[in-house]
């Protein structure tokens, strides 16, 4: 047995998970952002009626640097710059694993989900922002900051594109250009807006795309040539034979389509079946994730 939890910034989502990784015994209870003790207690309420040898793999909207143990996250400052996994296998008395939740995402789909059979599997996300990670024959590749897969991050985007309609915006990492500024949902409605001038919802947007509409028709149009620019590099570089996507962005199944079939116009390798295909497990891919990790 294993227990798993999903750590996000509203919601610490909790169960254990078996030899089959089947998920049973779920709880849920709101994550304590600012009172790291709070935290802590309320992780260990959750794991207390399991014995001390039942490990804890923790997925986290963060990343946890594996050399230092150290996680960095925007959106739990209670836990960010802190030593979390020694400090959590020390206070609850048990062996702990945290690793990013994008990476959690990605094993799942490797493991159990829409790149099951597939030795190298890059998971997209395809949220608020964009994130992703590689898993290569069952394991992440996670860096020694445990960072990996950030295909949203670097100056992707040129200062001098204005001329193809593509804005070259600052990121919160603290560049400018990162495809995250346009590629998520709130960065294709930031897009429409540099195009447009007029403030919509994602998925209205997207409606608006599917029914015609020209101006959403070039938004779009702009997204999926950058989008898949990027991808196709991601693909290239590591030799990828699935792409499942995860986030909100990816139950837009008509626009994950079109984004699949102009990455394949662009990748080195003839590959007739999808490539970028919308995940399975997209509610459990944490929970899922964290059961399958390795020390």
């Amino acid at each position: 047995m294993i227990l798993c939890a999903d750590i996000g910034g509203s919601y610490i989502d909790f169960a254990e998970a078996d030899h089959s990784h089947e998920l049973a015994h779920r709880q849920r209870q709101p994550t304590p952002t600012s009172d790291l003790d709070a935290f802590v207690s309320v992780l260990n309420s959750m794991a207390a009626s399991y014995p001390a040898a039942v490990p804890l793999h923790m997925a986290i909207a963060g990343v946890c640097a594996p050399d230092t143990g150290r996680t960095f996250t925007a959106n739990i400052p209670c836990v960010n710059d802190v030593p979390l996994r020694e400090l959590l296998t020390q206070r609850l008395g048990r062996r702990v694993l945290v690793v990013n939740d994008a990476h959690c995402f990605a094993l799942s789909e490797a493991m159990q989900g829409a790149g099951k059979g597939h030795d190298i599997v890059f998971g997209i996300i395809l949220g608020t922002g964009v994130g992703g990670g590689l898993i290569i024959h069952g394991r992440p590749v996670i860096g020694r900051d445990g960072l990996g897969g950030e295909w949203g991050h670097g100056p992707f985007i040129a200062q001098d594109a204005g001329g193809d309609g593509i804005p070259c915006l600052p990121c919160q990492c603290g560049q400018s250009g990162c495809l995250d500024t346009i590629g998520g949902a709130r960065g294709i409605e930031r897009l429409h807006y540099h195009l447009s001038g007029k403030e919509i919802h994602a998925r209205a947007l997207l409606a608006d795309w599917l029914s015609g509409d020209a101006s959403a028709r070039r938004t779009v149009d702009v997204w999926l040539d950058r989008m898949s620019a990027g991808l196709a590099m991601v693909a290239n570089v590591t030799g990828a034979s699935i792409m499942p996507v995860g986030g909100g962005l990816a139950h837009q199944v008509e626009l994950i389509g079109a984004l699949d079939l102009k990455v394949r116009s662009r990748i080195l390798r003839q590959q007739d079946a999808a490539l970028v295909v919308p995940g399975c497990l997209p509610a459990d891919s944490g929970l899922i994730g964290a059961s399958w990790l390795k020390d």
